[in-house]
């Protein structure tokens, strides 16, 4: 016959099941996410690789978007917020009941001989076995701050890897900016020297007509054909160059060194205008660069964990509850077997409160306050070099924006030198000196040129990058890309 458990005992099964219940329901309405998106807008599965079509022309923003997806650092730098997300969710757990069910059984077999005096009974064999289910509950209902504080951190860290996710978008847009400009400016640097070396196979075409008409000397028409060499030398160090900077953007790119990529050479554009600095231009910057808000959201972290620490000295809460029944047999030499069943019921309220731990928790808050220290220290930091890093950028910009004015004035009376010089060479006026002077003067100026060009772009890009607008409808019109 079985019987009932008494009154209190079914009234602390009743509390079990109503705290499990609650337990479950506080779970189901207020889960603890995952991955949350964040300003980087990071989504719980990695974005589709795209495939790189032969013979098909890309454009940069088509580059940049390979570069997103390809690269390994925008991974990395998924799985890290990925990660520190993560890492929000279990500490928001931990404000939640852990509920754990456990069951012990086991079987033993014994024989014992019992004695009578001196005289030994027979043996009797016998075997007890038995099973103890148990279901528990542990919740920690109270600790003055510990967990909030915990949560706070784990929050904090999250959104500053949000921001170093983004960063990382800008610096890999920045990066492949800058490293398809410096190709394109090789490829220019190719024509110009196939130009050169048009020019050259004129001055020598010259001399050779002079020479046939008797009045070219053969130093003349030397100096000519060592033209043409030292522009065929000049065409292949050009090609060279060509391939090392493509190779550049492939790195840039994130994407295979024997990946063969049709690149759209850039389209001539108006260079933007330099950009002076301002009190408000840095702080607008400040406000949106994702290192610098990154520093912040760590600097926030490290003082939540002062809170942390200091929590460790109070007190804690919390509730402990289990339901567990107990059943056995027993049987001997083929008696009929004996069972017995056993219930239990706990409810228990506790208070934990350390009184001594070696020092333990006054190190852990020294800790805590020399992280805050640090993390203030970087904070500055961070600050000052994004500003100087603005300054700088817009200084770099604003002299290659007067080297590209200059060099192409340069040009244009290089040309009108070369020209006069080749003429009056071919009229027997000059010698071939002053046709080979103009003639590096020219090849020497286009090439300023197109530096000076690529340097303005790249300086474009620099700047949109140190204002935190890579990615930005905001940044310069030279350096617009689809984020």
């Amino acid at each position: 016959m079985t019987r009932s458990p008494p009154l209190a005992g079914r009234i602390a099964q009743g509390c079990l099941v109503l705290l499990v219940g609650l337990a479950l329901d506080a779970h189901a309405v207020d889960p603890p996410a995952p991955v949350p998106l964040g300003a980087a807008g990071a989504q719980d599965a990695a974005p589709r690789t795209p495939d790189i079509v032969p013979g098909r022309v890309y454009s940069l923003p088509e580059l940049i978007d390979i570069a997103q997806l390809r690269n390994p650092l925008t991974r990395v730098a998924w799985e890290q917020a990925r990660q520190a997300a993560l890492a929000e969710g279990m500490v928001a757990a931990t404000f939640l009941p852990f509920i754990s069910a456990s069951v012990i059984g086991g079987r033993q077999q014994y024989t014992a001989t019992p004695s009578i005096g001196s005289v030994n009974a027979a043996p009797i064999d016998g075997t007890v076995s038995g099973a103890w289910p148990q279901l528990a509950l542990q919740w920690l209902l109270f600790d003055f701050g510990k967990r909030d504080a915990d949560r706070d951190v784990a929050r904090h860290n999250a959104a500053a890897a949000g921001m170093l996710f983004n960063g990382v978008h800008q610096r890999i847009v920045y990066d492949v900016t800058r490293a398809y400009y410096l190709y394109d400016a090789a490829r220019s640097r190719v024509r110009i020297a196939q130009q050169s070396l048009a020019d050259s196979r004129q001055i020598e075409d010259a001399a050779l007509a002079r020479a046939r008409q008797g009045v070219a000397t053969s130093v003349a028409v030397a100096q000519a054909r060592q033209m043409v060499a030292q522009a065929r030398f000049g065409l292949v160090q050009g090609e060279g160059a060509e391939r090392d900077a493509y190779q550049a953007l492939l790195a840039a790119m994130g994407v295979g060194p024997m990946t063969a990529l049709e690149v759209q050479a850039e389209v001539e554009r108006r260079l933007p205008d330099g950009i002076a600095p301002t009190e408000q231009m840095i702080a607008t910057a400040l406000a949106q660069r994702p290192d610098v808000l990154a520093s912040a959201s760590a600097l926030e972290a490290s003082r939540a964990g002062i809170q942390a620490a200091q929590a460790d000295y109070m007190p804690k809460v919390f509730l402990s509850a289990s339901i567990g029944s107990l059943s056995t047999n027993f049987g001997f030499n083929g008696a009929p077997n004996i069972g017995q069943q056993f219930s239990g019921n706990s409810v228990l309220l506790g208070v934990l409160l350390p009184l001594y731990d070696g020092g333990l928790r006054s190190t852990r808050a020294q800790q805590a306050q020399s992280l805050v220290a640090e993390t203030e220290a970087v904070f500055e930091k961070t600050k000052d070099g994004a500003a100087r890093e603005i300054v700088v950028s817009a200084n770099v910009l604003r002299s290659a924006l007067a080297s590209y004015h200059a060099a192409s004035a340069l040009v244009e009376a290089a040309a009108v030198t070369y020209d006069a010089a080749l003429e009056s060479y071919r009229h027997g006026v000059a010698d071939i000196s002053a046709a080979s002077a103009a003639h590096d003067g020219l090849l020497a100026a286009r090439r300023a040129q197109v530096d000076a060009y690529a340097a303005s772009l790249v300086g474009a890009a620099n700047v949109a990058f140190v204002l935190g607008t890579m990615t930005s409808a905001d940044a310069p019109g030279a350096m617009r890309a689809r984020p």
